[in-house]
């Protein structure tokens, strides 16, 4: 028998597996629960059919229902490859026939499986990375949860008091601590500075006394009492609490971040490379695996990355190049947010910057072409592991 290929379409009660051979002849099709006993019958199962030949296998997503899938097979040692769900809709539309179902894209899965080699392999990552993974994804969801209220907040609150909404920044703790005991110019106007400033002051406001000062100015611009204006503040009331909460929790989960990094073996040379903070290198590591092994050169990296260009030509339209379809997001973002922030703090970056802007490139052009050679940088620090090092200033002649 010959080397076998099992594609999996992942579902979130059920998986379909489609096992081929070199030939694409079908040697296997089976709907499994997602349940460990029934996933490691199939392994068996596939494993009988290959008869001690290779198997690999393919899947269409990389986490959630997947995640117990992905686990039984890297424990087993079997050779896993991630074919993106966008990737298996657009390669289904070249094979016969237009019905969609889980048996065809399970099918389509292994037969691009076995004739591409361009697939990103799944390897079995550590726990430290895996318990990042975790805390990024509910970072992400507490910073998306604590915006949605800001802006809710915002637009109630224009609503009743825009003059205190202008006045206001609602990202800061002080503003949104005096919107959980005063919402509109009647409450503010029942109190007179000084008690204002001491009630903020006892909340660990800091400028209480100013902005006490401004609230105080802002109510005095508006004596209409609009309908709805009470029910309007206990909802503020009730959101800016909520934003303080989620505000809270997120600083919690930052902790728990930075906690979890310091024990990854990278963690002491990643940070080293200027504009990487922690949390961008908590971001880094999720994105690949926390393991260079992916990435057998630094290229390799930054098409992951998305800071690869690559040609788009046609007819006599030569050297038009854009970004690629398939690229990390994640990944690019740390990479270009950490360019940004190494402009401000790193003479270096800041020198390259301003060469490419002289070039009479775009500040977005500049920025990437400085995180594509960053991508360079920390891909060589991690092969030595060895820590960046900022280049010795250069010594004019006298």
């Amino acid at each position: 028998m010959s080397q076998v290929w099992a594609g999996v379409d992942a579902g979130k009660l059920h998986h379909h597996c489609v096992a081929i051979d070199s030939e694409g002849n079908r040697l296997l099709s089976r709907r499994v629960a997602n349940d460990e006993p029934e996933l490691l019958q199939l392994l068996s199962d596939v494993g009988t059919l290959a008869e001690e030949q290779p198997v690999t296998w393919a899947i269409d997503l990389a986490d959630g229902p997947a995640t117990l899938m992905i686990g039984l097979l890297t424990e087993h040692d079997q050779h896993l490859l991630y074919l993106p769900g966008l990737s298996v809709n657009r390669a289904a539309s070249g094979y016969r026939g237009s019905a969609k179902t889980d048996a065809r894209d399970a099918a389509v899965i292994a037969d691009q499986a076995r004739m591409r080699r361009d697939l990103h392999p799944l390897r079995k990552g550590d726990d430290v990375t895996a318990e990042l993974k975790i805390l990024t994804a509910h970072r992400a969801d507490l910073v998306a949860d604590r915006t949605r209220n800001t802006n809710r907040l915002r637009s109630l609150l224009t609503s009743v008091f825009p003059t205190l909404e202008r006045a206001l920044d609602l990202t800061t703790i002080g503003p949104l601590t005096l919107l959980t005991g005063h919402q509109t110019p009647d409450s503010v106007r029942r109190t007179d500075h000084s008690s204002l400033a001491s009630w903020l002051h006892s909340r660990k406001v800091r400028n209480a006394a100013r902005l006490a000062t401004t609230a105080i100015e802002a109510a005095a611009k508006q004596h209409i009492t609009l309908p709805g204006q009470q029910l309007s503040a206990r909802i503020i009331r009730r959101l800016a609490e909520g934003v303080l909460e989620l505000s809270k929790q997120i600083k919690e989960a930052d902790a728990l971040i930075a906690d979890r990094y310091r024990r990854h073996r990278h963690a002491e040379i990643i940070t080293t490379l200027p504009g990487i903070r922690t949390q961008l290198a908590a971001e880094f590591l999720v994105a690949t695996g926390g393991d260079m092994a992916a990435f057998e050169t630094a290229d390799r990296l930054a098409g992951f990355a998305g800071l690869a260009p690559v040609p788009r030509d046609s007819g006599r339209i030569r050297g038009n190049l854009h970004r690629p379809h398939r690229y990390h997001r994640g990944l690019q973002r740390v990479f270009y947010l950490s360019a940004q922030i190494s402009i401000q703090h790193c003479p270096e970056s800041r020198r390259f910057y301003e060469r490419k802007r002289a070039e009479g490139k775009r500040h977005t052009q500049a920025v990437l072409a400085l995180a594509r050679r960053r991508v360079n940088v920390l891909w060589a620090l991690l092969r030595d592991h060895r820590r960046y090092q900022p280049p010795p200033p250069v010594s004019l002649a006298a």
